[in-house]
Parts: C-alpha cells; sequence; structure tokens
C-alpha cells in the first residue's frame, strides 16, 4: 500500500517511495513517499496561503476542529493502537495509553484555543506613562516547522501541532522515517474533523533534506523539534531569529532514601519507568541511586520484578516489551553495555542481545560514572544501580550529567525532598514518584542538553504566539 504526502488538504504522490518494514516481524508495512525539496516548498507555500485563515479564525472554531479531533481519535483508538504496535514495536496496551494521552493533548489544546489572552500594563507606574491604556494581546508566529521521533508518534506529534493549531498558527509536520503512518492518520483525521487546507500539511523525508529546508527557510517562525542533541544544537545554530524549542533527551535517575520502605509498589513503579517501551523513552529512567542501607534489598527485588517482563510480540496482550525500532539500535546498546563489563560493571539480569532486534531488559551494577551507558542517553532497555551514602552524594552524582530532563527522588523526609528540588539540576523534580512521570497539561522541558523552551500545551502556545503592546493615548 502506498502512503503519500498531505499537502495543501490534499494527497500528493512522490517521485520515490520506500518499503517500510515491521521491527519485529520484519513483514512490509507499506510503501512510503519521500519528499523532495520541490515538495517541500509546496507544502511550505501551502502553509504561509493558510496563514490568513487560520489567524482569522475565531478562536471557538480553532477549539472545535481540536475537540472533534479528539472525538474522531477516540472513535479509532483501538485500529491507532494497533497501527503503533506495526510501526514502533509499541506493546498494544503501552499503545492505547499513549493514544489515551494524545486524545487528552489534543482536548487540552481545544481548551488552551480559548484562553490565549495579555494583560493590562500600567504605563502610569513609570513617569511619562500617564493618561494611557495599554495592554498585552498574543498573535500566531505564522509557520510552524515540527520534527517529531519515532517514540511517541501519536503524542508528542500531538504536542507540536496541538499549541500551534490553537494558538492560529499553520503546521509542516516531519515525523520520523520510521512511524510516519501515525502523522498520516492523524492529517486524515485532521481534515476530517474541519481544518482548513495548508494548515496541517505532511512531508515524509531524509531530516538532511527536508529537516534542513524547514530550518533554513524565513518563512518558517518557529521549530519544534524532539530529537537527539547533536541535531537539535546543528538546528538551533542554523535557525538564525526563528523560535526554536528543542527536547533532546536525558539519562534520568532516580533516588531512593534511607527512611523510605522498599515495597513491591515502588519495585513495580521504577520497573515501569526504567523498561517501558524498552526504555525509548526520554524520560526513562537510566540511572537509579539507593542509599546503602536499603540498596540489598531493593536489588533483589527490583531483579526479580524485572525477569517477569514479557518480551515478544508487541500485538500480543501479555507482552512487555518488543523489539528497540531497529537492529542498528540493539547493536549500539550491545556496544555499550559490552563496554561497561570490560570496565568492571556487573550484569545482575540481562545483559545480551536475544536477536538481532530485541535486547532484555538490563540491570547494570558496579558502573563507572564515565561508562557510556551513564553518562550518555541509552534509549533503550538499560539502568545502572548505584549505593550511596548520603544525600548530597546522591544528588551530585544526579548532576554530574550534560543531561538535565527530570529526577525523582524518595524520601519520607519533607525537608530533604526540598533541599533535593532546590538543588537537583533539571527541569523537573518529582518527588516520591519516578522521573518517567508526565501528564500532558504540565510545562516539560530540560536544562544543559537536555533542550531549551517547554513544551505541555499552554506552555508550548505562550512559545508559538508573539507578545505584542498596544497603548492607547486617552
Amino acid at each position: 500500500m502506498k502512503k503519500h504526502l498531505f499537502i495543501n488538504g490534499k494527497w500528493k504522490e512522490a517521485a520515490v517511495y520506500i518499503d517500510l518494514f515491521s521491527p519485529y516481524s520484519g513483514e512490509l508495512i507499506a510503501q512510503v513517499a519521500q519528499a523532495d525539496d520541490e515538495d517541500a516548498e509546496d507544502a511550505i507555500q501551502a502553509a504561509e496561503a493558510a496563514r490568513t485563515i487560520m489567524k482569522k479564525m475565531p478562536a471557538h472554531e480553532r477549539a472545535a476542529i481540536l475537540e472533534k479531533t479528539a472525538h474522531l481519535m477516540e472513535e479509532r483508538k483501538e485500529e491507532l493502537a494497533r497501527l503503533l504496535a506495526m510501526e514502533a514495536a509499541k506493546p498494544i496496551r503501552t499503545g492505547r495509553t499513549e493514544i489515551s494521552r494524545t486524545i487528552h493533548t489534543y482536548k487540552f489544546a481545544a481548551e488552551e484555543a480559548k484562553r490565549i489572552h495579555g494583560e493590562t500594563v500600567p504605563l502610569d507606574a513609570a513617569p511619562g506613562g500617564e493618561g494611557r491604556l495599554a495592554f498585552t494581546v498574543r498573535k500566531p508566529l505564522g509557520i510552524v516547522g515540527a520534527i517529531t521521533p519515532f517514540n511517541f508518534p501519536f503524542n508528542l506529534v500531538a504536542h507540536k501541532v496541538g499549541p500551534a493549531i490553537a494558538a492560529g498558527n499553520t503546521v509542516v509536520l516531519k515525523p520520523a522515517g520510521q512511524t510516519p503512518l501515525s502523522s498520516l492518520a492523524l492529517a486524515e483525521i485532521m481534515l476530517e474533523a474541519g481544518l482548513p487546507a495548508g494548515a496541517l500539511n505532511v512531508i515524509l523525508g531524509k531530516g538532511s533534506v527536508i529537516g534542513e529546508k524547514l530550518v533554513r527557510d524565513r518563512r518558517i517562525a518557529a521549530i519544534t523539534f524532539t530529537g537527539s542533541p547533536e541535531v537539535g544544537i546543528a538546528m538551533k545554530n542554523k535557525a538564525g531569529l526563528k523560535r526554536v524549542t528543542l527536547e533532546l533527551g536525558s539519562n534520568s535517575a532516580v533516588i531512593i532514601d534511607n527512611n523510605v520502605d522498599i515495597t513491591q509498589q515502588l519495585v513495580d513503579r521504577c520497573v515501569l519507568g526504567a523498561f517501558s517501551f524498552s526504555g525509548q523513552v526520554c524520560i526513562s529512567i537510566q540511572r537509579i541511586y539507593v542509599h546503602e542501607g536499603k540498596y540489598e534489598t531493593f536489588a533483589a527485588m527490583f531483579k526479580t520484578a524485572v525477569e517477569k517482563l514479557v518480551i515478544g510480540d508487541p500485538l500480543e496482550e501479555a507482552t512487555d516489551m518488543s523489539s528497540l525500532i531497529s537492529c542498528k539500535e540493539v547493536d549500539r546498546i550491545t556496544s555499550w553495555v559490552s563496554a561497561a563489563i570490560a570496565g568492571g560493571a556487573i550484569a545482575l539480569s540481562g545483559g545480551k542481545a536475544l536477536s538481532p532486534s530485541l535486547f532484555p531488559p538490563t540491570i547494570l551494577t558496579n558502573v563507572a560514572e564515565t561508562a557510556t551507558v551513564s553518562c550518555q542517553e541509552v534509549f533503550g532497555p538499560v539502568v545502572t544501580l548505584t549505593p550511596f551514602t548520603t544525600l548530597d552524594e546522591a544528588v551530585s552524582a544526579v548532576n554530574n550529567s550534560r543531561f538535565g530532563l527530570q529526577a525523582g527522588i524518595y524520601t519520607n523526609d519533607i525537608n530533604a525532598a526540598l533541599r533535593a528540588a532546590e538543588d537537583l539540576e533539571v527541569g523537573g523534580v518529582m518527588i516520591n514518584d519516578i522521573p518517567t512521570f508526565r501528564v500532558d497539561n504540565m510545562p516539560y522541558g530540560g536544562l544543559k542538553d537536555s533542550g531549551v523552551g517547554r513544551e505541555g500545551v499552554k506552555y508550548a502556545v505562550e512559545e508559538m504566539t508573539e507578545l505584542k503592546l498596544i497603548s492607547l493615548k486617552l
């Protein structure tokens, strides 16, 4: 089945198509269009032409389109979850959770479309400002270039497209090469929901062609990107004066203090945070620091729980973990784990690939802070387990990272919790929870090499609008 580009409200054939295969079964899923520079130009022109329509569209109409999008997704949620299982090897139960979150994200976007407002400014607070009424309004930026990853191909797209449409912008979307079908399904849904032609354009293809075009083209007012630090930093350097929002991943950590009971619930929560979708999550737990007084108990319970995880076909209800997105990723993770073990690390569980596409949930102990599996983003089912003596020591270890997206701390000492929250160099601190916690209306983003700007619908709307001051002399 051929899947075309979506430009100006219509399906457009491309000159080149490539085969898209299931990461798990290897079966051919579809033949996918590959946009060239001319196709990208057509998409930008369509978005430019639709700007006036979106700019003038009342907030209630934008909200209604987003509400209808959520409603149509609700009607098709099982179909969409199966699509995730096919193109991303996301276990079907995990896929259903993503679709549910995506529906909520579009509902949040619909609500925020009706809440975009400014404020009055008391100019008479300054000498010379007397006799004036001043207020601010928020205006759409124009065309938003959205570049999205494979790991949440519905919900991370929603976090870019939803706020952009809520704010009255138009969008040119480039989804990840392995997961384009989700974005094409969204285009179909939003067209049915009443989105004007050109307001959303989906172009598939190489980042070196499409991404480069979006980043450099002066008609694109903003870039919103989720992906690797190397690509994100390169984009920012090329973007000029564009508004840029970057979510670039992490090696997220959780701290478990001595005053915490090691319950099965806590252990299971950490298993979920470390190995959901095979660790291919920006805020997946990669490092666990446990007080030395509780370390042995936690390690034993964690190992037992991890080894109960079911690995297999993403379409099977019992499956907890399936294939990584590509065999290349399995090779990379194998290399990183092998290097850590050669450097003295111990594999408490897992450690070796099960097949060219499957890597088991892996727990490593005695890992050097300088090991790649510790200081870089693994983006796979690998977690390091390390004891600590004092909380300050643990916080320092968490902060000894180029990343700073989210962190978690379990403690029954409120003073310790707040002190750690103050000292942890991350964009979000989850007290008595894992760093993998996220709901879709909270501000989300990081420090250091984890990126710039914030997602979470309200906060993304602010990133995608321009503040204008209006002053009236009375």
